[in-house]
């Protein structure tokens, strides 16, 4: 599928079709990120920075699951 860019302003912008964009399961002032990956740029509306830190707090949650239950109380 081909998407062009547009003049927009001093920028450039592009329209995506409806179909795709609700296989991103994204709506009008949603955000989309780019990632490098050795194969081009993924676009997503997944932040990875986020998924990473989640990441984090589950490790941290599991490792401290009990002292987490004794605070909650």
């Amino acid at each position: 599928m081909e998407l062009k860019l547009r003049k927009i302003g001093n920028s450039l912008g592009t329209t995506w079709p409806k179909e795709i964009l609700n296989r991103l399961n994204v709506k009008e002032g949603d955000k989309l990120y780019t990632v490098e990956t050795r194969h081009g740029v993924l676009i997503t509306p997944y932040d990875p920075k986020f998924e990473k830190t989640m990441g984090i707090a589950k490790r941290v949650m599991a490792r401290d699951r009990d002292a987490l239950k004794e605070l909650a109380k």
